[in-house]
Parts: structure tokens; sequence; C-alpha cells
């Protein structure tokens, strides 16, 4: 397993996921992608945000087959550095609360992507690789003008299973 599919490390009872992505955009059209809330919609699901530190974050995940309730994520925003660090609370009911972070950093041209997703149970945080890689395919894919996979063929080819919602109860 690559940081390019994730990477899942444990430290006692917390797991962090991690992914890193070299994308051939510049940083500030990767940043666009993902805290503009119309990008954010194409590849992640409806999302609000109040663009600050300290400001909240709010989004629907378009891609899991759960009840939008059990999709729905929150947080405050912990750190906005735009076009660099875009760091949120991820509070939502099926997963115990974290950290998402989302550091830019330029590469030549292109953009190296590092998100990480602390605070998750092994299991949660294993659980959420997969889904997380279709998400970052998706956003790769609107990046290139592409068509966007379908987010659950997508964990599929991944991981080998067509998710049903009851590995996220």
């Amino acid at each position: 397993m690559t940081a390019h599919d994730g990477r899942v490390s444990v430290d006692g009872d917390h797991a962090v996921l991690r992914f890193e992505r070299r994308l051939p955009y510049p940083v500030e059209q990767v940043w666009i992608a993902i805290t503009d809330p119309d990008h954010r919609a194409k590849w992640m699901g409806r999302s609000i945000i109040d663009a600050r530190q300290g400001g909240t974050i709010e989004t629907v995940a378009s891609g899991p087959p759960l009840p939008p309730e059990r999709k729905r994520m929150t947080g405050r925003i912990l750190v906005w550095d735009p076009p660099h660090v875009f760091e949120h609370e991820w509070l939502q009911p099926i997963v115990e609360p974290g950290v998402v972070r989302y550091e830019l950093t330029a590469d030549g041209a292109g953009t190296v992507l590092r998100l990480s997703h602390r605070g998750l149970s092994a299991p949660n945080a294993n659980g959420f690789r997969t889904g997380t890689h279709a998400f970052l395919d998706r956003l790769e894919a609107l990046l290139a003008g592409e068509p966007l996979p379908n987010w659950a063929q997508r964990v599929q080819a991944i991981s080998g299973f067509a998710p049903t919602g009851e590995e996220f109860s």
C-alpha cells in the first residue's frame, strides 16, 4: 500500500489515515477545488464553508449509500492558510470525532497534496481508506476536466467489494 492509496498508522487507541498525491496542477487550482463549495460539491458532496480560521464546514458526501443525516460531516475550521493548509474537525455520526488536514506544497508546476484524517479508531481508519481514495480519484478527475468516476464503483475497484452502507454502521 502506497501513500497514494492511503496508509493507516496506529498509535494506541487512535489511528491516522494519510494520503499523498502528486497533481500536475498549480497549488491555487487545487486549493480552489478543495475549499470552494461549488467545486467541492462536484467531487465530494454538497458543502458549506465559512472560509476562515474559526469558521465552520458542513459537507454531505455524495458517494456512500447512507441516509444524508449519516453522511453529514460538520466541524470548525482549525487552520485556514490559503493556499497551503486547510484543517478542520470531522464530526459525523458514523465515526469518532477527528481532524482532517489538507496540505498543499508546490512541486514544480504541480502540487503535492497531503491529506490526513486523525483521531479515528484503527477499524474506522481502514474503513475510510477506500472511500477517501475514491473521493481523491474524483478530485483528480475534476482537476483534469474528465468525467468523475462513480464513487461506489471506485470503492469496489479499490477494495474488491461493493459498499452497502453497513460497513459504516
